[in-house]
Parts: structure tokens; C-alpha cells; sequence
């Protein structure tokens, strides 16, 4: 439910306009995260309604739009017509629409079904702990997935996590949880994937791959090296994804920014 208080939106300040070193609504913006990254206003949850916002901030109303509208292009928040803004969810719609890129070669598209075929707690290897930027060595939890599409294993996602930000995670938590992967990591960890970065490059099945896809070792295949990134580009989650692009493509629209 939308947030109701006497005072207007407690948790900002008056912007000093001549203070800000950047456009107003960018710092706006900024202050916007801060408190969503905080947790002042969770997943899920409603912020202030413009007016309040507005006036605890010291900026127009076209100000603060003009920052929330850059925050839902970036999936960040979420309008809803005659109920306000909120901090969005992760979902299957939003996994679809925004982090996953494998379809069927005709176009179709749909969320995969995913299994769990390895769980276990490891050192991080140094390519990877570099990613993460972490220690090599440090503490991780590896995470073996395969991947379905119109019943027939098209990818192996192997997930590296940094354990200290996981703690409680088990085997069972995340076999058993309810929605997406990011939807966990959002609800059970308040650790919200707001972006991600990839690397792709052509392969050969390692023996892993293969037996896990059912394909013949040293097939050609797709790799996508993702880069999961939190509040402040922090990264949380690497994630090795191999295709098998028989009858799969890898699909991303790509548009200017605003």
C-alpha cells in the first residue's frame, strides 16, 4: 500500500539547486536510489506520491518526473495507473523482458524451466573472484543450472556467488523458492539486480557441458558471460551460460538512450 504519513516524505532534504553539480533531476535521481538502496522503500513497496516528494525535495514536480522516468526506463520503479509509484519487483515478466535473451529460432519465446544440478560451496577461482571483486580463494556458492525450452535442454548456467552476501542460503532454499532466481535474491537477501553486463564468444561443449545439454563434446556453442549488477554497480552474481544455438537464437533489442 501506498505510503501515508503526516510529514511529506521523511526520508529527503531540500536539494540546493546551486549545489548540485549536475542537472537537478540527476541528483534527484540520485537521491532516489540512495534511499531505495538503503531500504527505506523495499521491493514491492510505494514511494511518496510526486507532491510529497516534490516538496521534501525542494525541486518542480516536472523535475521529479523527469528523474523517476529515467528510473522505470531502467526497471529500477514501476507506475501504476491510479495507484502511484513503486519499487519494482523481479518477475518472471521482467526476467523475460529484460535479462533473458534465448529464443526459438521462429521467435518464440517463453521463460524456461529450469533444473538444479549442482549445489555446492567453493573457493572462488581467480578469473571469477576478479569479476565479483573479490579475493581469489574467498568464500562462494556455485550453482549448476539446466535450462529447458519447449522441453529440450538448451543451456548450462553456472552461477558463482559471493557467499558472505548469501548467508542462509542452502540447496533447498533455492530449489524451493517461489519465483526467479533474481526474485529470490531480492526477497530473501534485499540484493536487487538492476543491470547486467555480458561477454559473448563462440565455443567448443566442454565435457561438463555436454553431458549436462546432451550434446557431443566439443560441439560448437554460444557463451554469454553475465556480470550481475547491484545498487552502485556492485557486481553480485556471475553467471557462465552455454547455448546450444541448433535451434535457438540469442536475441536483444538494442535502443538509444533517451
Amino acid at each position: 500500500m501506498p505510503l501515508a504519513t503526516d510529514t511529506a516524505a521523511p526520508d529527503f532534504k531540500p536539494i540546493a539547486p546551486d549545489a548540485a553539480g549536475a542537472p537537478l533531476y540527476r541528483v534527484v535521481k540520485r537521491a532516489l536510489l540512495q534511499a531505495i538502496e538503503a531500504g527505506r522503500y523495499p521491493a514491492g513497496g510505494a514511494l511518496p506520491s510526486e507532491a510529497e516528494l516534490s516538496a521534501a525535495l525542494g525541486v518542480s514536480i516536472g523535475t521529479l518526473r523527469h528523474a523517476v522516468d529515467e528510473l522505470v526506463a531502467e526497471h529500477i520503479l514501476v507506475r501504476r495507473q491510479g495507484r502511484g509509484t513503486y519499487v519494482a519487483m523481479h518477475n518472471t515478466d521482467r526476467f523475460l523482458f529484460q535479462f533473458f535473451h534465448v529464443e526459438r529460432s521462429d521467435g518464440l519465446r517463453e521463460a524456461p524451466k529450469v533444473e538444479l544440478v549442482a549445489f555446492e560451496r567453493v573457493r572462488a577461482e581467480p578469473d571469477v573472484a576478479a569479476v565479483l571483486g573479490i579475493k581469489a580463494g574467498d568464500p562462494a556458492i556455485q550453482v549448476d543450472n539446466r535450462l529447458l525450452l519447449q522441453g529440450r535442454a538448451v543451456i548450462h548456467d553456472r552461477l558463482t556467488l559471493p557467499a558472505p552476501l548469501f548467508k542462509g542460503l542452502t540447496e533447498k532454499r533455492f530449489k524451493d523458492r517461489p519465483s526467479t532466481i533474481y526474485h529470490l535474491y531480492q526477497t530473501e537477501f534485499g540484493i536487487t539486480v538492476t543491470r547486467a553486463q555480458e561477454r559473448a564468444r563462440a565455443v567448443a561443449a566442454d565435457r561438463n557441458a555436454a553431458r549436462i545439454l546432451g550434446v557431443p563434446q566439443g560441439m560448437p556453442m554460444m557463451q554469454v558471460q553475465r556480470t550481475a549488477l547491484t545498487f552502485g554497480d556492485k557486481p553480485v552474481e556471475h553467471r557462465l551460460s552455454t547455448i546450444n544455438t541448433t535451434q535457438h537464437d540469442y536475441v536483444h533489442l538494442l535502443s538509444r538512450p533517451a
